[in-house]
């Protein structure tokens, strides 16, 4: 819990949807608006171009809602792997994909009771049966999790 949620490990990753279940359900649907920001300042340059938000910039609200004194009921995050880390993960694997063929790559962190569950998952624009890519992925992010000593 503290590498989620009080240091920078996961930061880098976009989050497609975040919810954390305590007296009551908060729900983050992970959607930018680039518009809110003013387009001059450093927060509206990097907004601009990008759809979804970083786990740095909702993690902060989302360990207010989670800390205190009583561990939450549940709560679920959807994180997805950068576009240019896609490409990176596709140029090592080797692999016959060009990185728009390539919605997402994504793993969700579910915890619920006292069960943590960890899933990946992947989105193609192209139909395929090879599962080459569902592999490299959770390679990816299995020497991810063990270099930040998380099991």
């Amino acid at each position: 819990m503290n590498k989620l949620l009080l240091q920078d490990t996961f930061d880098r990753f976009l989050v497609s949807e975040a919810s954390v279940t305590t007296f009551a359900t908060f729900a983050i649907d992970g959607q930018l608006h680039p518009e809110f920001y003013d387009p001059e300042t450093p927060e509206g340059q990097k907004a601009k171009g990008r759809r979804q938000v970083t786990w740095q910039e909702i993690r902060p609200f989302c360990y207010s809602v989670i800390r205190g004194r009583r561990t939450p009921l549940a709560f679920k995050f959807v994180f997805q792997l950068p576009e240019s880390e896609t490409a990176l993960l596709l140029a090592r694997a080797g692999l016959n994909l060009e990185p728009r063929d390539v919605f997402g790559l994504f793993f969700n962190c579910q915890y619920h009771g006292d069960v943590l569950t960890l899933t990946t998952g992947s989105s193609l624009r192209v139909f395929t049966m090879d599962k080459s890519l569902d592999r490299a992925w959770d390679a990816m992010l299995e020497d991810f999790l063990r270099n930040q000593e998380l099991e």
